[in-house]
């Protein structure tokens, strides 16, 4: 008993607050214990303890079974935020993603509209003003003794782009631009391509395999507003927007390689679709932090060109091919260097490629060289040539980007965009570029000679990038087209075709502004 006694006075003592009431409750007459607390104070006491210990842990059970129920609804909020789709604004480009990565989807857009001044001697009447376009082409006769100057869009482009289950790419691309007029809708690239075998990928549908180093430089990054005359004539023989072709690429940080078996353009309906071929490969034998050298080589082939009728036999219809070119602006689309139809089996087009880049200096060019093989043996077969070279200088210190994956360089990167009030400018970047295309064959009065033409085109061209989406592009160019009459019907009869041996050619310059937007 007395270490009962003790217990629960030592209890009482511990509950100093709630004591001095429960004493005061006491009965007068109950025993006292030593401190002066009874026995049934003391009983009262230590029940009531054992009671607020019992509310306690069920308190405690209460809270511990909250936290439980708040980390489950946390844990299941971030497996549904988790598991919705993600959606971003990335330079203007809005693209969808799945929770995983594995199916995305970017909507892709480009508009250029151009704006072009032709200074050139004015026009006289075709009996004496002999300049000309192409071949058995009035309208181009007429037009090639005053281009005209104006407005077109160059490229009105939309699309998306993405992957899905990780390993598949896609791109849908339509183009509402033209060449001097905007055209209806038409497909620029349409294609599947599986990546799962890296670092190959086979590409099939329709899309422009890359055909050389410009071709390389996507259109809303090119240094000027067209290729150079000869890269272009070279792309269109095998590839351009909207071939149908399959292709393999492959590729690492330093090398990239890809080949490609192409049809017709999508546009272009014949008896018997084009065969064609375009190989390419590059190599970078030097890479700093700051400086590179590019090297490369590509192939363009036209291996049975398409037919203009049924291949009866025994000589079969006509293969025509015919090499002409724009002197590098498409506001007016008049071709001032044309070779005419060449019947032919085919065409074989090599080339080489160079590049160089020191910071915020760059330098490329390529060299092409062309054969055609003509269908019959009476004529020699010709062979032509053009080259072009081009640098840049970045005023603004930024440099223009190597594109590992393409092979080919890409414009600078952007990092402070235009803001007058923070005092940024952008980039602002100068280019040069010097191009020959000659597409003369033969000399003399040999029926093997062709009357092709050569053009030169001396261009200058300023560009600022206000931000990574809007792009001003103005260009200045010096053309030379040295092309001489084969007289007879060749533009058609009377004074539409100028004497033999007169020149058709002629010099001037072009002035261009180009206004793009591209997301």
């Amino acid at each position: 008993m007395t270490k009962r006694h003790i217990r629960t006075t030592a209890l009482a003592l511990l509950l100093g607050s709630t004591a001095p009431a429960a004493l005061a409750q006491a009965l007068p007459t109950a025993p006292k214990l030593g401190g002066g607390i009874s026995q049934e104070q003391a009983l009262a006491l230590s029940a009531r303890l054992d009671a607020l210990e019992a509310q306690n842990r069920e308190l405690q059970d209460q809270i511990a079974d909250l936290k439980t129920r708040s980390a489950a609804g946390d844990q299941a909020i971030r497996e549904q935020v988790a598991a919705e789709p993600k959606v971003s604004l990335s330079n203007g480009r809005p693209t969808f993603t799945s929770a995983d990565g594995r199916f995305t989807a970017s909507i892709r857009g480009v508009a250029q509209l151009d704006a072009t001044h032709y200074d050139q001697d004015a026009p006289g009447p075709l009996a004496t003003d002999y300049r000309r376009g192409s071949f058995g082409d009035a309208t181009e006769a007429d037009r090639a003794r005053d281009l005209s100057d104006g407005l077109n869009f160059r490229r009105a482009r939309l699309g998306i782009e993405g992957k899905a289950f990780g390993d598949w790419n896609y791109n849908f691309l339509f183009d509402f631009g033209g060449s001097g007029t905007e055209e209806a809708g038409k497909i620029s690239a349409l294609y599947v391509e599986y990546a799962g075998l890296k670092p190959f990928r086979l590409r099939a549908g329709a899309f422009p395999p890359t055909t050389g180093l410009e071709d390389a430089t996507s259109n809303s990054a090119s240094l000027f507003l067209e290729r150079a005359a000869v890269a272009e004539l070279v792309r269109g023989l095998a590839g351009g927007d909207g071939r149908a072709a399959v292709a393999l690429y492959a590729g690492g940080d330093r090398w990239t390689a890809m080949g490609a078996f192409t049809g017709n353009l999508v546009t272009t309906q014949t008896f018997d679709e084009q065969l064609g071929f375009v190989g390419r490969v590059s190599y970078l034998p030097y890479k700093a932090e700051n400086s590179l050298i590019h090297i490369g080589a590509n192939a363009n082939l036209i291996i049975n060109p398409a037919a203009t009728g049924p291949d009866v036999e025994p000589a079969g219809a006509a293969t025509p091919i015919r090499l002409r070119e724009r002197p590098e602006n498409r506001v007016d689309p008049t071709r001032l260097v044309d070779t005419g139809s060449i019947d032919a089996d085919g065409v074989t087009a090599l080339g080489l490629e160079a590049g160089w880049q020191y910071r915020n200096f760059s330098l490329a060019g390529e060299h092409f060289w062309l054969d055609v093989d003509r269908r019959t043996g009476a004529l020699e077969n010709p062979d032509f040539s053009g080259w072009y070279v081009q640098g840049a200088w970045t005023i603004t210190g930024q440099p223009r980007r190597y594109n590992a994956v393409a092979g080919g360089f890409d414009a600078p990167r952007v990092e402070k965009p235009f803001d007058i009030k923070a005092g940024t400018w952008g980039v602002w970047e100068l280019a040069a570029r010097y191009s020959t295309l000659d597409l003369d064959y033969g000399a003399g009065t040999s029926a093997s000679r062709v009357f092709g033409g050569r053009q030169d085109i001396l261009t200058i061209g300023l560009n600022w990038y206000p931000n990574s989406v809007v792009r001003f592009l103005a260009d200045f160019q010096h053309v030379e087209v040295d092309r001489i009459s084969p007289g007879g019907t060749a533009w058609g009869a009377g004074a539409l075709t100028p004497p033999a041996g007169a020149q058709v050619g002629q010099d001037l310059n072009i002035w261009s502004l180009r206004t793009q937007y591209a997301f």
